[in-house]
């Protein structure tokens, strides 16, 4: 029964759902036609609107871009690699495997996403070499779990959007928002801290009771690492780019901005910050600025999807808030939907689902930011919903449905040498797990 829901669900998703960049497209359609349709305005209107608002978000996009970069390129530094190493020694037993590996990835997903990402992939190659009769495939779904609580943690990018402020911020708002948000009333209330402790309790006992009776291990060659590059250092030019006091001497001033930064204007992250940690914290652990270059050369390939679809994002932001000739916006009218719908102990989970759903066709946490932001961030005022409970709400929405959109787990599945058919059945049965604790946290807790 389980392996005909697990075919039944990849089947699914590999027929019918579209690239993500193609969805962003076909998005773009979709929103034109409704804005001409139930706002009255002209084909010409609604293009200004999304031309205009087509570059609104570059800042945004690039700080999406830098914290996957970032995180990618400190996951790979060999002292990391080393770490993840020893801790593999650690468990005894395949089910011991398979908590560990849940924890730790969820540990690494809370610090920075992207960081997560790595981790989980490159430790559950680890334990697969340490732990005999592990079940490769459940490792690496476990692996993969534990990326649920990233929108939780400190890379989450719609927290860090409200704590970061800007024009950014009071654009995606609609309007509701013109003062940043601190982590304290996001990252770190009791709404968000109890969800994550009853993930961190719960996915890893979980994974460890999908172990089956017949375990399929890892083939030998999918846990050969590759030889590390030799770098040259012949010339000057060159010992100078492998020059590891060059590398500290720029990470002991970024210590000195840190300290101060946090000294005057207590431990507040903002996006910048959070970013600025992880580059400096990636230098120093690969020791050189030619050893950091290359790691961060080999991670640019993941955000291309951000790059490209961002804008497009944008230009749908544009054309939910372009108004008409009496003040009317499509992004109003589906607020007024979703007041009509729900009232103030509802909406934070229908925000939830609505968030969840949207996420399939939207992979980016920035992305459905900036899509869903303008709609339910006015509505949830007018119901007198907190804008922080809105905004968290939509965050865990798009962690929650990561487990069946396999976007993000590319990176990871494209490490263990796996596809998304072999892990997409654990994930299926996390993600209802999950929800019934997330979306519970929302009605039950606000």
């Amino acid at each position: 029964m389980f392996s005909r829901i697990t075919l039944l669900s990849v089947n699914l998703v590999q027929r019918f759902l579209p690239s993500p960049f193609v969805f962003a497209m076909l998005l773009t359609l979709v929103v034109l036609a409704l804005g001409i349709f139930a706002t009255g305005q002209s084909l010409p209107q609604m293009a200004q609107h999304w031309g205009d608002g087509f570059w609104n978000l570059l800042t945004f996009t690039m700080q999406m871009a830098l914290v996957l970069v970032t995180g990618h390129a400190l996951a790979n530094a060999p002292p990391v690699a080393r770490v993840l190493d020893r801790l593999a020694r650690i468990p005894g037993t395949p089910g011991q495997a398979i908590v560990f590996v849940t924890l730790v990835a969820m540990a690494a997903s809370w610090v920075n996403w992207g960081f997560g990402l790595v981790v989980g992939a490159v430790f559950a190659r680890a334990l697969a070499r340490q732990v005999q009769g592990v079940h490769y495939p459940l490792l690496v779904a476990a692996a993969y779990s534990g990326f649920l609580v990233w929108h939780g943690g400190l890379s989450g990018s719609v927290p860090l959007s409200l704590a970061t402020g800007g024009a950014d911020l009071e654009r995606i708002s609609g309007g509701v928002l013109t003062a940043p948000i601190g982590v304290e009333h996001t990252l770190f209330t009791t709404l968000n801290l109890t969800i994550i402790a009853l993930l961190v309790i719960g996915a890893p006992l979980l994974n460890r009771a999908m172990m089956p009776r017949t375990p399929t291990v890892a083939a030998p060659e999918l846990l050969i690492d590759p030889p590390a590059p030799i770098i040259p250092r012949d010339t000057g030019a060159q010992r100078l780019d492998d020059s590891r006091i060059l590398g500290l001497l720029i990470v002991a001033l970024a210590a000195i901005y840190f300290v101060y930064h946090f000294a005057s204007n207590g431990f507040g992250l903002t996006l910048n910050l959070v970013i600025g940690m992880f580059l400096f914290a990636g230098l120093l652990l690969h020791g050189s600025p030619e050893r950091y270059g290359r790691a961060v050369q080999d991670s640019v390939g993941g955000i291309s999807g951000i790059i490209i679809q961002f804008p497009f994002y944008a230009g749908i932001m544009g054309m939910m808030v372009g108004a008409n000739a009496e003040g009317q916006t499509l992004g109003k009218l589906i607020s007024d939907l979703f007041i009509d719908w729900s009232s103030a102990e509802t909406f934070p989970l229908l925000t939830f689902l609505s968030a969840g759903l949207l996420n399939m066709f939207i992979p980016s946490g920035g992305g459905q930011w900036a899509v869903q932001g303008p709609i339910m961030l006015p509505a949830g005022e007018v119901l007198g919903v907190a804008p922080e409970i809105t905004a968290m709400a939509i965050a865990w929405g798009d962690a929650w449905t990561n487990m069946i959109q396999p976007f993000w787990a590319l990176p990871l599945l494209a490490i263990a040498g796996l596809g998304a058919r072999d892990i997409m059945g654990y994930c299926l049965i996390m993600l209802l797990y999950s929800g019934v604790v997330i979306g519970g946290a929302f009605y039950f807790l606000v």
